[in-house]
């Protein structure tokens, strides 16, 4: 149902566009009604680059909630730094947009920055936004953490998963789990340290193993554990089909970790530059101020040019 009101709103709004084209061409005719004329063509051209941008969060869970998941690259406290700021980067970019997010889980690095995170973005087609940011991310800087300041090149790996609904596509099986709980190793109080209230699921038939330990107690750390687990088999669910797909097309799916996406360069110059699309910009800084909407059209509008093909 919720499916059919979405689809039912969008046609709607196409049959509105398409009659206040029709009375716009009528008017055009009118030499006294010139101005009136270019100023209603002007936003009739504008609302329809807007409706041609939404057709391409037309996959089949762009409509959903997302989880965002960032790991450090190789290269210890630099990289672990740099998964950090994209952390903040993408926090900094759902507020902008006035989308929830909230950190579900992270591991802290040795001396700074994290080792990885997961994060639940909440908001209308936050997942077909989001999945233009899937893969390695670049940095390179004056290092923060060397005497000599010297330049270095950090990597981070970033993962977005479409969050499962109620009507999910994929099935566990009561033996599918393995569910443990140990005791929190962060900060938290006596209570984390004292009670097992930390969880690891373990996906037997696919080996995927999920753990939490943000939360203060085990119900919630086993309910956001379960909620990172049926993304991340949709994920796989939604790979095995493009793969398929590819395979029908005779083309080569290649992995993902290792497919630098986007480079940010803070020294000798600055710029960030998407290397699938070559949008880039100078404003480096305000990218990692969140500033991300130049990138994620770039990226579909490229994506819908090529399926279109």
């Amino acid at each position: 149902m919720r499916q059919l009101a979405h689809l039912k709103e969008e046609v709607a709004g196409w049959m509105v566009l398409e009659k206040e084209i029709r009375d716009a061409l009528e008017l055009a005719g009118m030499p006294e009604l010139a101005s009136e004329v270019e100023a209603e063509a002007a936003r009739l051209e504008a609302e329809l680059g807007k409706r041609e941008f939404q057709l391409s969060l037309g996959g089949p869970y762009d409509a959903r909630n997302a989880i965002l998941a960032i790991h450090a690259g190789a290269g210890g406290t630099e990289s672990q730094d740099w998964a950090q700021m994209l952390l903040s980067m993408y926090l900094r970019w759902a507020e902008r947009r006035h989308f929830q997010a909230q950190i579900l889980d992270t591991s802290p690095g040795e001396e700074a920055g994290i080792k990885s995170a997961a994060v639940e973005v909440k908001g209308d087609y936050a997942y077909g936004y989001l999945r233009s940011e899937r893969g390695v991310h670049r940095l390179v800087r004056l290092s923060p953490f060397n005497a000599d300041h010297l330049r270095h090149t950090s990597f981070a790996l970033v993962e977005v998963l479409p969050e499962a609904e109620s009507d999910v596509e994929v099935n566990i099986g009561p033996d599918d789990l393995r569910i443990d709980t140990f005791r929190s190793s962060g900060a938290g109080g006596q209570n984390v340290q004292k009670v097992s209230s930390a969880v690891r699921i373990t996906h037997l038939p696919t080996g995927l193993v999920i753990s939490c330990q943000n939360e203060r107690s085990q119900h919630q750390n086993k309910e956001t554990a379960l909620r990172i687990l049926m993304a991340r088999l949709i994920e796989m669910e939604v790979k095995k089909r493009e793969e398929e797909v590819a395979r029908l097309k005779g083309e080569h799916v290649s992995a993902g970790w290792g497919n630098q996406i986007r480079s940010y360069v803070l020294h000798p110059y600055r710029m960030v530059k998407d290397h699938r699309t070559d949008h880039e910009t100078s404003n480096a800084l305000g990218v990692l101020e969140g500033d991300l909407d130049g990138f994620m059209e770039a990226y579909l509008r490229s994506a819908l040019g090529r399926a279109s093909v």
